[in-house]
């Protein structure tokens, strides 16, 4: 993944207002992430627990969703649709977007269980592992994951944008 600007990921939001977009806390160490090994921009928000951000390369410009989750609930083991890590004792949650447009204003949804630090790219090219636990589908080799993150990460977005 190309390196993105402030500028960038504030205007690529598909699933808010652009006040929104404008007002919400990216991340500070922009400069320092490993862009060579992502294949999105994930974080969560430290200031309003629960909310999280997606920012999807795409031919077109990237493509930004603004997210939701539980911060309590059951700690068990679980795995991610996106890349099929499994975490013990919680690390994975259901993640829910509004959707975009006329759908996301009637107050349409749709979510996807994610590893909650959205490290899915690390994970996948085993730069991070779980704690306590291991990935699932350990054989598969990372280019094989990279692929599995990108067609699963296309395809939730594909759902939120209906």
């Amino acid at each position: 993944m190309e390196p993105l600007t402030e500028r960038e990921i504030r205007a690529s939001f598909v699933n808010c207002s652009k006040g929104d977009a404008k007002r919400l806390s990216l991340p500070t160490d922009l400069a320092d992430r490993p862009w060579d090994d992502l294949d999105f921009l994930g974080w969560s928000d430290p200031g309003a627990p629960g909310r999280a951000y997606l920012v999807v390369p795409e031919e077109q410009g990237p493509a930004g969703v603004a997210l939701r989750y539980e911060t309590s609930g059951p700690r068990r083991s679980q795995m991610c649709t996106i890349c099929s890590t499994t975490h013990t004792n919680g690390g994975v949650v259901l993640m829910t977007a509004r959707k975009a447009g006329e759908a996301g204003r009637r107050g349409n949804s749709t979510g996807t269980y994610i590893c909650d630090d959205l490290a899915c790219s690390l994970y996948a090219r085993r730069k991070k592992t779980p704690a306590m636990g291991r990935a699932y589908r350990d054989d598969f080799d990372p280019e094989t994951r990279i692929v599995q993150i990108q067609e699963n990460v296309t395809a939730f977005l594909a759902r939120i944008r209906g």
